[in-house]
């Protein structure tokens, strides 16, 4: 006989009553509320703080709703920063960063998943090993390649190269492509190979079609990676002029009002923040993804 009852934290019965249900509530609101306040709140003391004045935020008792509102300080921290350059140069960096990434990504996960080179199962083994390794690890030996590229013995320093090249192979991304390619059927592959389709045919004609959700997972992540790091493009691009806007909010910390520079963090935050809510559904669906239906 198969129990087809299913297992929850409260039992049925439970719910059915009165203060079961109360119980229920009050403990799932506090819930929704305790995770919303934790990470909306940074956002609005953010937010909030660029429409203070200086002496407001510099008082010791800090205030929730500010006493007096000054909007001009994010048209002030555009104008005197410079961000609009720095902002396009964050733009062509993780668009690049993004486009280079996918196709190394994908080409790598749907080699692992459908060719099965041999030792296929090594070299992915080896390529998650690097997600053990801390960042500060690495980050001697990748300089130290980009400023004399093997074989080709380039300098890429001051160019968005160093920072494309290494963001491009992404043990993760391939990790979560080649997991979703693996769900595929492959009797839409042999279908396709029996119209005369290649490899890279399969590829674009069934295998990407299938593939928006995870796609628009790996991208979302590939351009949050690059607009959010700030380290490596902090050692990589060291001329002012070709930094983001992370690192130049940095550098210019000492010479800006605070309230400037609360303000200079927020105009950094929309893109990713419109990024998100626009490919919400997209980053869910791609991330429950685990079977296709015939």
């Amino acid at each position: 006989m198969s129990d087809t009852a299913e297992r929850t934290l409260i039992a049925p019965t439970e719910l059915n009553r009165r203060t079961g249900k109360i119980l229920y509530r009050f403990v799932l609101t506090a819930t929704l509320i305790g995770f919303t306040v934790v990470f909306v709140f940074p956002l609005y003391w953010m937010a909030s703080g660029a429409l203070k004045s200086s002496r407001e935020l510099a008082d010791p008792n800090p205030t929730l709703v500010p006493h007096s509102f000054h909007p001009e300080a994010y048209s002030e921290a555009w104008t005197n920063t410079g961000l609009g350059r720095h902002f396009l140069n964050t733009l062509i960096l993780a668009l690049g960063a993004w486009l280079i990434q996918l196709i190394v990504d994908v080409a790598a996960a749907y080699a692992l998943s459908k060719l099965r080179p041999v030792l296929g199962n090594v070299v992915l083994g080896m390529m998650l090993a690097t997600l053990m390794l801390p960042v500060s690890a690495l980050l001697v030996p990748t300089y130290l390649t980009v400023t004399d590229v093997p074989l080709i013995h380039v300098n890429l320093i001051n160019t968005p190269w160093a920072i494309w090249l290494p963001a491009a192979a992404n043990a993760f991304n391939i990790f979560i492509l080649k997991r979703f390619f693996d769900q595929i059927p492959q009797e839409l592959m042999d279908s396709a190979r029996i119209d005369g389709a290649g490899p890279v045919r399969v590829l674009v004609s069934v295998i990407l079609p299938l593939s928006r959700p995870v796609l628009a997972v790996v991208s979302i992540f590939a351009v949050v990676g690059v607009w959010k790091d700030f380290l490596w493009p902090l050692i990589v691009l060291p001329d002012p002029a070709k930094q983001p806007i992370t690192v130049a909010l940095s550098r210019l910390a000492e010479f800006l009002p605070a309230n400037q520079l609360l303000a200079g963090m927020v105009i950094a935050s929309i893109p990713l923040l419109v990024l998100f809510l626009i490919f919400q559904r997209h980053i869910i669906a791609g991330l429950t993804a685990g079977s296709l239906k015939g």
